[in-house]
Formats: C-alpha cells, sequence, structure tokens
C-alpha cells in the first residue's frame, strides 16, 4: 500500500466517526470502535535494543553500544530483527485477542538525542555525542524498523523532540535554552536526517521546554521545522505524561484543556498519557476545533492503515513465533555484542590470553553475574543469558576460576544482618590467589537511568553526581590492585567513567563493554581468549574527573564533547584499540560537487592477525562568521582485513557535515581553510598518541 492510498482510506474511515470517536483514537490505549470494525490498539511499544516488555525477544546490546559498533549497516540488520520478532509477537498477540500494551507495532525507538553530558543516565539510550553518528545509525535503524516491503514491517519513532538530554529530575519543568546555532549544529541534525533520508513514520517530543515553549506543543519546532520545513507528514506523540506538564509544571497553561488544545493546535497527534481525555472540554470551550481533531486521526489511521491492520490477510503474517531469539538471531546478537565491546588499553599485549591456560583466573565485582547490566534499560527478556563470569568459564574451559562479588553496586554497610552488604574480603581473597583478576565493574539500570526518583551521595534521579565509580566499587578496585599483579578491568555502564589514577595505571587492560545484551558476557570472553579481535570505537568522551564540564543545566554546546572541549579527556571519542594495528596512505580526492564529497584511502593491517578497522573522516574547517567545531566526524566504513593485506577504501562525505552553522542556524559553505583527515581515529595529537597510528590529511 503506498502513502496516498492509506491516506485516501484514513480519510474515509475517519469521516465517519464522531467527533467523540476520533477524540479517544488520539489516546495510545485507542478503544475499539465496533460498529467501524475498529479493533483497540495500544500505541505504546519499546524497541530500541529488542522487543521490550513484551515476554521473550532478542537482547541486542543497548543502543551506546551499538554505536560503538560505527557500523550503520550492521545496526540497521540488528533494527530489521527487532521488527521481524515484533511482528512474530504481534501476529501472537492479536490471535489470542491481546491488545495490551507493549503489544503492537508502533515502537518508540530511536532515542536520538545527543549524549552531549556524561552524567545524563539516558544516555545509554542514545547513539552517543556526535550528531553525525546519530543522524547515520539512527537512519539505518528506522530502515530496518520500517521494512522496504509494500507494508511497513513495523514504525519507528525518532524521540526527543528536541534538546532534550538531562536532568532528570528536572525534566518535566526545566526549559533548554539552546541557540540557534547549537539547535541546528548539533540537537536537530539526527532527527532531520531520520525523517527526511530515513523516512520515519514517527517523533515523539520531549518532556521540556525548548526557549520557552514546552516541545509536545511547540509552535516552532513541531509546525515550523518538523511539519513545514522538514515535511514531515507522519504522526507525533507526547512523551508519557509531557502534557500534563505543560500545565502542572511548565505553567504554560492553566488547565488541562488549555494543554490538551495547545498540543494539538501544534500537530501533536497522540497523547501517551491522559491529557488528551480535556479535548472534549476544549472542544466545547471553542478552543479547537473538529478539523484540529481530524487531522490528528487522519495521520494515525494513516499509519494503522499502512502497518496493514485492516487487510482482509495482514502483511507479515507468515512470520512465526519460532523467531524469537532463535540461533540466527542469537548469532547476530553475539556478533554485535564482540563490535561493541572497545579496548581502552592492552599494556604489552597483555591480552589476548591463553584459552588453553590451566592458571587461576578470578572474577571479581558486581557485574561479574550481573543479568541486568547485561540488558540495561528498555529491555526485553531473553531465553538465554551469558554474563561474564558464565563467558569465561565457557571459554577458558581448562581454567581454575572463582567469581566473588566484591561489592555491592553503591551502599557498603558493615554488621548488615544480610550478609550482602560487605564482600570486600571475599573480593580480596579471589583476586590475592588468582594470576589474573577480571574486574567486572560499572553499573546497571537501578543506578543510572530513566528519572529514578532515587537520590544519594551518587546519583539524583538516575544521572550521576560524579564520574569515578560508585565509592564502594573504587574501594574494591583498588584494594584488588594492591593484591594482584595481573588485573583486566570489564567496565559494564552506559556512560563515561573514570576508574582514578590507580586502576587505569595498575590494569594490565581495560575493555568497556557497556550495556552488551544477553550474550555480552560471551563476547567479552572471547575478545579476553583472542577469538574476538576487538574493533568498536568510543561513541562518547571519555571523560576525566578532572576535566572541566559546564553546568549540567547549560546547553550551549562550547565545552562540551570532543567537538567543542578544549582540554585532553582519559580516552577520546573515536578511539578504540585492536590486537592489529593499520596503517593510512594514499589519501585521495576522487570527487566533489556541491551534494557530497568523494575520498579514497589505503588501509594496511600491519600486525599478526585479522582485523577490522571503522575508518573515521573528520572536516576541520574555520569560519570567520561563527564559531566551528575542532573537528567533526563525516564519514565512517568497516574493513577488514586479514593480516599483511592492503585494500582501498572509498568513502562518501555529504557536503551538509562540512558547512558551517550561523548564528541564525542557516549552513553555509565556510569562508576559512577545509581539510579532511581520514584514519582510525580523530586526528588530534592525543589521539594519534594513543593509537600509534596516523591520519591522511586532504586539503579542500
Amino acid at each position: 500500500m503506498t502513502k496516498s492510498q492509506a491516506v485516501v482510506k484514513a480519510k474515509e474511515l475517519v469521516a465517519k466517526m464522531t467527533v467523540e470517536e476520533k477524540m479517544s483514537q488520539l489516546l495510545y490505549n485507542s478503544p475499539a470502535i465496533e460498529r467501524l470494525g475498529i479493533k483497540e490498539y495500544n500505541w505504546w511499544n519499546e524497541g530500541s535494543h529488542g522487543v521490550a516488555r513484551a515476554g521473550t525477544a532478542t537482547v541486542f546490546p543497548h543502543a551506546i553500544a551499538m554505536a560503538s559498533t560505527f557500523d550503520p549497516e550492521l545496526v540497521g540488520t540488528v533494527a530489521d530483527v527487532i521488527s521481524t520478532e515484533g511482528r512474530a509477537k504481534y501476529n501472537m498477540h492479536v490471535k489470542f485477542g491481546d491488545y495490551d500494551i507493549f503489544k503492537g507495532l508502533t515502537f518508540w525507538a530511536p532515542n536520538i538525542n545527543i549524549f552531549r553530558d556524561p552524567r545524563w543516565g539516558r544516555g545509554q539510550e542514545t547513539f552517543g555525542e556526535d550528531p553525525f553518528l546519530a543522524a547515520e545509525l539512527g537512519k539505518e535503524f528506522v530502515k530496518g524498523i520500517q521494512g522496504s516491503g509494500e507494508f511497513l514491517k513495523a514504525t519507528a519513532c525518532s524521540k526527543h523532540f528536541a534538546v532534550h538530554s538531562g536532568p532528570e529530575n528536572d525534566r518535566h519543568g526545566f526549559d533548554a535554552k539552546a541557540s540557534m546555532h547549537d539547535l541546528y549544529e548539533t540537537y536537530l541534525p539526527a532527527f532531520e536526517k531520520t525523517v527526511k533520508e530515513g523516512g520515519v513514520m514517527g517523533v515523539m517530543g520531549a518532556y521540556n521546554r525548548t526557549n520557552g515553549e514546552p516541545c509536545c506543543a511547540h509552535s516552532y519546532l513541531l509546525k515550523e521545522v518538523l511539519r513545514k520545513n522538514w515535511n514531515f507528514d507522519g504522526y507525533v506523540v507526547s512523551d508519557c505524561g509531557a502534557l500534563g506538564d505543560i500545565y502542572k509544571f511548565h505553567k504554560f497553561t492553566e488547565t488541562a484543556a488549555e494543554a490538551a488544545a495547545a498540543a494539538i493546535k501544534n500537530t501533536c497527534d497522540l497523547n501517551c498519557g491522559d491529557t488528551y481525555a480535556y479535548l472534549i472540554d476544549a472542544y466545547e470551550q471553542d478552543l479547537i476545533d473538529e478539523d484540529d481533531i481530524t487531522a490528528a486521526a487522519e495521520r494515525l489511521f494513516m499509519i494503522r492503515y499502512l502497518l496493514g491492520e485492516f487487510e482482509e490477510t495482514r502483511p507479515y503474517s507468515d512470520i512465526g513465533y519460532s523467531v524469537l531469539d532463535c540461533k540466527e538471531h542469537k548469532a547476530l546478537n553475539l556478533e554485535t555484542a564482540k563490535q561493541s565491546v572497545v579496548l581502552l588499553k592492552n599494556e604489552g599485549g597483555f591480552l589476548p590470553l591463553d584459552k588453553n591456560t590451566g592458571k587461576r583466573i578470578a572474577v571479581v565485582g558486581p557485574n561479574a553475574q550481573s543479568l541486568t547490566a547485561l540488558e540495561g534499560n528498555y529491555n526485553g527478556y531473553a531465553s538465554e543469558y551469558v554474563t561474564v563470569a558464565d563467558g569465561i568459564r565457557r571459554i577458558f574451559a581448562n581454567a581454575d576460576i572463582s567469581v566473588e562479588r566484591g561489592s555491592n553496586y553503591c551502599v557498603e554497610e558493615k554488621n548488615h544482618w544480610s550478609g550482602f552488604m560487605n564482600m570486600l574480603s571475599d573480593g580480596l581473597a579471589a583476586a590475592s590467589e588468582a594470576d589474573v583478576t577480571v574486574l567486572a565493574l560499572g553499573l546497571d539500570c537501578s543506578v543510572e537511568g530513566e528519572d529514578t526518583g532515587f537520590d544519594d551521595d551518587y546519583t539524583a534521579c538516575g544521572d550521576k553526581k560524579s564520574l569515578y565509580l560508585p565509592k564502594t566499587q573504587q574501594k574494591l578496585a583498588e584494594a584488588v590492585c594492591d593484591v594482584c599483579d595481573n588485573v583486566v578491568v570489564v567496565l559494564m555502564c552506559g556512560s563515561s567513567i573514570d576508574l582514578g589514577e590507580k586502576v587505569t595505571g595498575h590494569a594490565k587492560a581495560i575493555l568497556h563493554a557497556w550495556y552488551p545484551g544477553a550474550l555480552g558476557g560471551l563476547a567479552v570472553a572471547e575478545i579476553l581468549a583472542g577469538e574476538a579481535n576487538p574493533c568498536a570505537k568510543l561513541p562518547v568522551t571519555i571523560y576525566s574527573a578532572n576535566n572541566t564540564i559546564p553546568d549540567f543545566k547549560d546547553y550551549d554546546m562550547r565545552g562540551r564533547t570532543y567537538r567543542y572541549m578544549s582540554e585532553n579527556p582519559l580516552y577520546p571519542f573515536g578511539f578504540g584499540l585492536s590486537y592489529t594495528t593499520f596503517a593510512y596512505s594514499g589519501a585521495k580526492l576522487v570527487s566533489a560537487d556541491a551534494d557530497k564529497i568523494t575520498v579514497s584511502v589505503d588501509v594496511e593491517n600491519t600486525g599478526a592477525v585479522k582485523g577490522k578497522e571503522k575508518v573515521q573522516v573528520y572536516a576541520q574547517y574555520t569560519d570567520s562568521r561563527t564559531y566551528t567545531p575542532n573537528c567533526q566526524l563525516c564519514a565512517i566504513k568497516p574493513v577488514e582485513l586479514e593480516a599483511g593485506a592492503k585494500a582501498t577504501v572509498t568513502l562518501d562525505i555529504d557536503r551538509y557535515w562540512v558547512k558551517a552553522v550561523l548564528e541564525d542556524g542557516s549552513r553555509v559553505d565556510p569562508d576559512g581553510k577545509v581539510a579532511l583527515y581520514i584514519g582510525g581515529s580523530q586526528p588530534d595529537e592525543y589521539s594519534l598518541s594513543l593509537t600509534g597510528s596516523n591520519c591522511e590529511k586532504i586539503d579542500m
């Protein structure tokens, strides 16, 4: 079915409804209209890294982990599996008359907000701190979810529009003030690209205000930018409860009816929440007219027609329940996890370990056997989990392996009657007798996450107050370093963590595994044993706790992320080591026109083992009319090479990413010099010193 055909059918169906019936369909839990053959439908469904909150499904690495693959095609393949499993579930839900929440096909993902501050607890749900990376991965995720068939396989939803990234405890009433420069250079590009190039069918408004107006009733962002300038004709949904915030916390209106009217007038079609129950009051008070209601209902039913809900034979009905977390999907899950683990340190080539070793390995830390640290948040429930300890047992079958938690995530208390609040000596006992200690440290969604409502000395509603580990884990890690010479740190969290000088200096190797999915522990173990060669790159800056970071509530980008910070971080965006090395040479400008630049470079595997390199292109440019980034990622491409092999890699660069953004938000060709750098990292001296590699330069 074409979109135009769906529009016609939607108009015909909505024309048969009373105004009250139309209003009822603008709530996320839309009721049935039996006289018109319309079944109830719940629009609220999650699928950022697997079908979530609806029983068994493949639990892939979380979004921030997928971002570290620097591989849009892989992310698109993952999204395709997510929507396939979503269809399999939907087919059975319909068969058994189950129309409950999380049982539909309208997935509210991806989260393409910019991870601008390392303290933000929801950064784990995003594709990182860079607008290009978020845009490229977001586009492919959208395409994978929605498919390319006659009907949509499912729908994606770009969220949260716009300028949303903490703090969590203020999000319901906070005004994110962003200049037009930052709005168009940083906060809007991923949304623009998923709309214009990804064809996303849904956009979710944010909780906060942006420059004074609530995002779910924003006259400029929704009506001017999204609908008019970008020609978006899909549906807009509020974040859950956000329309209530308009009058309760933003105080933008006095009543619920006025809040509902403001949202519907500014083309928010669907309410996740209950404020649109007051549309009838708004209608009777002449705050809105029936045309406003009709337009929203027509857009929503266009989506339902495109999903094939009203077809005599539903599309994709041949997808069976057996695909859920099946063998093939598990294989993709494991491969994605292996490609998402970033090797930050490998002193003297300490890794990989001999998989046939008979030595003693201690696995110590609160994430040694944690399932929640595999899952992240917005997760499903896998049919099989492999923790770090499980994976090490499988891969190092001849080793003598001991496992201890050593500490809780955040809380330590002596003389606690449960006996699980002070485990330090047990962790040290295991480490002191081990030849190698794998420290499985980090966080989980109970510590960092979405609006947890929990406030202590480490977290505020899911946001971190410190860039160090929680004190109880820092104490464990430093003590383990005192009793064991050979320490490997496996960090599992969704953000930037500084392990401290003692641990960072002592550890022979450091892996950042993020929230790596149901099979993440096996992926880690395979990397430790050299059965997999790490190839991931950091999608965020790993800040030193001593770095200067602007106030959390300040949305000005200057001083933030690799694009505008002036200090050396602990580990830079785009950095990641391998068990082999790569060299770049022969960079060439292949072609250039008004829309696209094509470059090529020779990449050689100069090491002793097969490896995959994530080739990166950064633009550096200056403009006398505005401030510009230190550099801007503008192209990525994976290449896999056998030891000693060499290949020519060609990359296309959208001119969009090589333009300066002026104070009015317009993109223009820079009036200063432009250079492109091609390599395995950023072109700055610090990144190059960490990788021991080079970047090739092309002057434009």
